[in-house]
């Protein structure tokens, strides 16, 4: 396969520290890029903000995100769009929910569900919407 996709989520001055915060969620390290080391602004307040980021853990979680150019106008809306992880490993799946939580608001609590063995789903501290669940055993599905 030689096409990925990857959620991008853009932030408004706290970019890093949503990144960080996902690395250690799913025990993994951020990289990241600042406008000032990309020479992109001269302005001192945009400096350490982030012009791209990104976090991967070994089981395949990515998530990229940045901070809006200066001047760019941002709003996260309402329920605009949702980050969903989907795995086999309920432990795998149940690490990455217990490291969202801290802060976050639940919507639907992590447990079993009617199409899921575990799934649940939360707003986490920087407002973004994350629906997790390990993927049901296909029964009766032929190729």
């Amino acid at each position: 396969m030689t096409i990925t996709t990857t959620p991008h989520l853009n932030f408004d001055g706290n970019a890093r520290e949503a990144l960080d915060f996902y690395a250690t969620a799913f025990g993994t390290q951020a990289v990241t890029m600042t406008y000032g080391a990309m020479g992109a602004t001269d302005e001192p307040g945009w400096a350490d903000r982030i012009v791209w980021g990104q976090v991967q853990s070994a089981s395949g979680i990515r998530v990229m995100a940045f901070d809006v150019w200066p001047g760019q106008p941002w709003d996260q809306g309402t329920n605009a769009s949702y980050v969903y992880l989907s795995g086999t490993d309920p432990d795998e799946v149940t690490a990455a929910w217990n490291g969202l939580l801290d802060g976050a608001e639940v919507r639907q609590p992590f447990g079993p569900s009617a199409w899921s063995p575990l799934a649940g789903q939360l707003r986490d501290r920087f407002g973004v919407i994350w629906a997790l669940d390990v993927a049901a055993p296909a029964e009766g599905v032929t190729g």
